[in-house]
């Protein structure tokens, strides 16, 4: 077995996206692999003989992610590959290419063109489409302009990037860029005319589109604002013959995460108020009446977290959270540290139809047959079909890193940190461990706070204990997977979660004595960045951090992030004009002057979910107060970069961390 290398990431294959051919004999997905010298990625679809099991690749271009079918012959993508499209799009155009290809192979043909970027498109009936594309008045189409007018146009739009004007909140959107005054808008596109028109107003913000079986509507989830995105959002009901939209839900504070026609005299919708455990608040099912809007709850005592929250650095490309098939909506759940396949029928009942531990990442149904992306074990992402409960593998894109490459087996501790309080967590063991030798550790924090750690492969993880260190990481209060009461962290930020965290360290030395509890390491992102912040301003215990895409202060985050003016409000329950005493309470700032950890900081200036200022706060802070830090800033990466950053970029933050743990806890 060789050692896992830090650039090993770069080999695997990432699936998602997987659908069903409408006959469902045939299934397509996309693979996608790092492209090193280009600093990117290439992505194929490829597609699954579900009769024989077989699976081979359809398209060689690499940049196919996006598509759906048109019928069982043939599958519409989009794509970017003449020359001059790629101009012209760098020079302010907006526009999207369709190609089509059929499933036998071939050479894909363009099928038509978008004048707007889009977003979602399926198609319907009579050779139309319904999808959402981006769209603001504040850039005319194009298309309906004679040449001298476009190239006045772009000409003005050039010279725009000079300036940016907001006059909304959220101004930018991490991984976007500034997005005030921009929607997601609903269209009508008639290839045989050539002509989309606008089904939504100017100002609605479209979050999803579902349609019905005979695809002659659509329930919309969307939210009609101006100068404040709201966290409530409604039901809408889009009537595609008519070309008319209207609200189905009434006016109250409802967060709708999805909803679907289980028939066309009955909706199914996920959504929570908010009113008990705000943001994070699990979410119940409902029943609605399409006619009225009328809520029926059919599942009052369910707690359980809708989606895929369980970690791992190994993703890549969309996943899809919920289908209806043969009257049963099919969704994910995360329970405990692994998320798992379920349906749920008009009646309410749920039933949970995987039993593996590890993360369901995208699914696909049709007629009860079922396929899933997932991670089990220490194996990286495959392709499995579902048969009565039992999963049977159809991929082998990453089997060489099990076979080739040393890992570490997770192994698992149950420790209570509080009376009547018990957390998960695991422990990898360095690679060729020798008991009686003494070995640094490492304790690696997730993001969230509601997200969870579990056995899958995480690539970080992996590669340090490859480099001799025992890595630690747990689910501490506020973590996913356990129910609204474990998960409620509201106004109690770096202290129930810190407990649990120092509890977890406590117990791993106890359970693990050739650890040297004289090296430790701490880490973590986004949250995890947060409380690695904190944990540095409130113990000496570890020789040296590395703070990640974090969270300083509640003041600077509140008001210059994506999320700050709702999020922080929410999570510390409290504002600048409230509760001032409360947010600096709660701000790792407050205690940098207590801090002595040489502390490393990993930024990138496009994160707007936790922007820049915070980092440079705590690095500033530090020096100010003649602790060693130092702080990479990655130009043109955002708040994804551990998870789906430029390679390069990727590489390098791994080195740093690595190097920094390296310089502090070995030598």
């Amino acid at each position: 077995m060789e050692t896992l290398r830090l650039d090993d990431f770069t080999k695997y294959k990432f699936l998602s996206e997987i659908k069903h051919s409408p006959s469902g004999h045939l299934a397509c997905f996309a693979v996608h692999e790092a492209d090193w010298e280009k600093n990117g990625y290439r992505s194929y679809l490829w597609l699954c003989n579900l009769e024989s099991g077989e699976c081979f690749q359809l398209t060689g271009f690499g940049e196919e992610r996006s598509f759906t079918w048109l019928n069982d012959e043939e599958i519409l993508f989009s794509a970017l590959r003449s020359p001059k499209d790629q101009e012209r799009q760098k020079k302010g155009e907006d526009f999207t290419v369709f190609y089509k290809i059929r499933v036998t192979g071939g050479e894909a043909l363009e099928a038509f063109r978008i004048p707007q970027r889009v977003l979602q498109i399926e198609p319907l009936p009579h050779g139309r489409f319904l999808l959402t594309c981006l769209y603001s008045p504040d850039r005319p189409d194009l298309n309906s302009m004679d040449e001298a007018e476009r190239s006045a146009e772009l000409q003005r739009r050039e010279e725009e990037k000079r300036y940016e004007v907001l006059e909304e909140i959220p101004y930018w959107s991490n991984g976007r860029g500034f997005v005030s005054r921009c929607r997601s808008r609903l269209y009508l596109y008639d290839q045989e005319a050539n002509t989309l028109e606008p089904l939504t107003g100017e100002y609605m913000q479209v979050s999803s589109f579902e349609l019905n079986a005979a695809r002659d509507k659509a329930v919309l989830v969307a939210a009609e604002y101006q100068g404040v995105m709201p966290i409530a959002n409604h039901l809408y009901l889009a009537d595609l013959v008519e070309k008319t939209v209207r609200r189905i839900s009434p006016e109250e504070p409802f967060d709708y995460h999805e909803a679907h026609f289980l028939d066309d005299d009955c909706l199914i919708c996920s959504g929570s108020d908010g009113s008990r455990y705000g943001l994070n608040e699990n979410p119940h099912f409902y029943l609605i009446n399409p006619a009225d809007g009328t809520k029926t709850l059919i599942t009052p005592d369910f707690d359980a977290s809708i989606g895929n929250s369980v970690n791992s650095d190994c993703r890549y490309g969309a996943r899809n959270r919920s289908q209806v098939d043969g009257g049963y909506l099919y969704f994910v759940t995360t329970e405990g540290f692994s998320s798992y396949l379920n349906r749920i029928d008009r009646s309410g009942r749920v039933e949970r139809l995987t039993a593996e531990e590890g993360s369901v990442d995208c699914f696909s149904v049709r007629g009860g047959g079922i396929l899933l992306v997932a991670l089990r074990g220490l194996a990286l992402q495959e392709l499995y079909a579902l048969a009565n409960g039992r999963e049977i593998k159809l991929t082998s894109f990453n089997a060489w890193v099990s076979s080739e490459r040393s890992l570490s087996e997770p192994e698992h501790l149950s420790v209570e940190t509080a009376p009547g309080t018990t957390i998960d967590g695991w422990v990898l063991k360095p690679v060729g461990f020798t008991p009686g030798q003494r070995y640094p550790a490492i304790l690696n924090i997730h993001g969230g706070p509601k997200t969870a750690y579990g056995t899958v492969f995480v690539h970080e993880m992996q590669c340090w204990a490859n480099q001799g260190y025992f890595v630690l990481f747990c689910n501490p209060r506020g973590s996913d997977g356990r129910g609204n009461e474990f998960a409620d962290l509201r106004g109690r930020y770096g202290t129930i979660d810190y407990d649990d965290l120092m509890g977890f360290t406590d117990a791993v030395l106890q359970r693990y004595p050739d650890i040297d509890p004289g090296r430790l390491g701490v880490t973590g992102g986004s949250y995890g960045g947060y409380m690695t912040n904190w944990i540095i301003g409130h113990t000496e215990r570890f020789k040296a951090a590395a703070s990640q895409r974090s969270i300083a202060n509640w003041f600077s985050m509140g008001f210059t992030t994506d999320i700050g003016y709702f999020f922080t409000p929410d999570q510390i329950g409290a504002t600048p004009w409230s509760d001032p005493e409360k947010l600096w309470e709660h701000s790792p700032l407050k205690y940098a002057d207590r801090v002595k950890t040489p502390t490393l900081f990993i930024h990138s200036d496009e994160d707007y979910r936790c922007w820049l200022p915070e980092g440079l706060q705590m690095f500033s802070a530090l020096k100010y107060h003649g602790v060693e830090a130092r702080l990479c800033l990655f130009k043109g990466e955002n708040h994804e970069l551990s998870r789906s950053g430029k390679p390069k970029a990727r590489l390098r933050r791994l080195e740093e961390i690595t190097n920094w743990f390296d310089r502090f806890l070995k030598e």
